[in-house]
């Protein structure tokens, strides 16, 4: 029998759920420290992939950077209710130079 994954997001209420309907755990928090927590406490669950808002995200680059070569959690950066802050896209594009060894967007 596969194992079954679980996929949470974690932000303020307004941003995570509307994901609730889609069938994810959600995990509304009020403060960086709480997320930071809550990113802990999945990463030793069968938790594989956590978005995570990016207004969140601006400050917990340690906390990124911890899981940011594990094969789980993959933790994805999401725009928030106030809109994207440029965050995951800088990622995702960091992370294709990484791979291809070129900026191919």
């Amino acid at each position: 029998m596969a194992a079954t994954y679980q996929i949470a997001v974690i932000g303020d209420w307004e941003s995570v759920m509307g994901f609730r309907a889609l069938g994810l755990d959600t995990y509304p928090v009020n403060s960086v420290e709480e997320a930071r927590e809550k990113i802990k406490e999945l990463a030793k669950t069968n938790c594989a992939v956590i978005y995570l808002t990016e207004r969140l995200a601006k400050d917990m680059e340690d906390v990124l950077a911890r899981y940011k070569d594990e094969l789980r959690p993959a933790i994805i950066l999401i725009p928030g209710q106030d809109g994207s802050l440029g965050i995951g896209k800088n990622n995702i594009q960091r992370a294709i130079e990484r791979a291809v060894g070129a900026d191919i967007l």
